[in-house]
């Protein structure tokens, strides 16, 4: 870690960050004034989180990874650029959803979750039943469900999983990256070897 991302964890993360186990049911209540919040899954090192989160001042981004580096790359960014909209959380993005109430987020993003290649893994994957039917039960009617990943078959799961979910819309299914999501690290490094990436967009009916 950084000495500047490390000051940022040291000094921010008692101010922005978010606890599992205290999070308020309503992510909204975390910023001042109350607005929408986007729950980003797996923020990594930051570079779409801070980029979407400038894009979009009026709307709340929580960032939760279990990656410490990277969440104190987000404090130091969302410091340096005055982004009074970003939040984080340390911690297993699974669990705080269990304490959120329904409808309370306008959108749910999870780019390029951990692929677990090998079958007798594939149980571990993010993208299951049950985790697209809580992010369902979470999103408010019109908000979205925002999926990518550079593995063909991963991506033809995220698919059949998001449009057996009764409370999704799926849309035009698998399409390529919106221009106004931006290329991470690891995207870059994914197209580098020839895997293109495909983004999955559902919307809460």
């Amino acid at each position: 870690m950084s000495p500047t991302a490390a000051s940022a964890l040291i000094r921010l993360l008692p101010v922005w960050g978010i606890d599992v186990g205290t999070a308020p049911a309503d992510l909204g209540r975390a910023f001042t004034p109350a607005r929408p919040v986007v729950l980003e899954i797996g923020c990594g090192m930051g570079e779409a989180t801070l980029v979407m989160a400038g894009q979009d001042r009026g709307t709340g981004i929580v960032a939760v990874d279990v990656h410490t580096p990277g969440i104190g790359v987000v404090l130091a960014g969302a410091e340096r650029e005055a982004l009074d909209n970003v939040r984080v959380c340390v911690g297993d993005a699974v669990e705080l959803m269990d304490v959120l109430g329904p409808g309370t987020l306008a959108g749910i993003r999870a780019f390029f979750p951990d692929p677990w290649p090998k079958v007798r893994h594939h149980k571990r994957r993010l993208v299951q039943p049950a985790f697209v039917h809580r992010a369902a039960q979470l999103l408010a009617p019109g908000g979205t469900l925002h999926l990518a990943t550079d593995i063909t078959h991963y991506a033809d799961q995220m698919l059949s999983v998001c449009a057996a979910e009764p409370l999704l819309d799926v849309g035009s299914g698998l399409v390529p990256r919106p221009d106004w999501r931006p290329i991470t690290g690891y995207e870059r490094r994914g197209l580098a070897a020839g895997r293109p990436s495909a983004d999955l967009i559902a919307t809460r009916v």
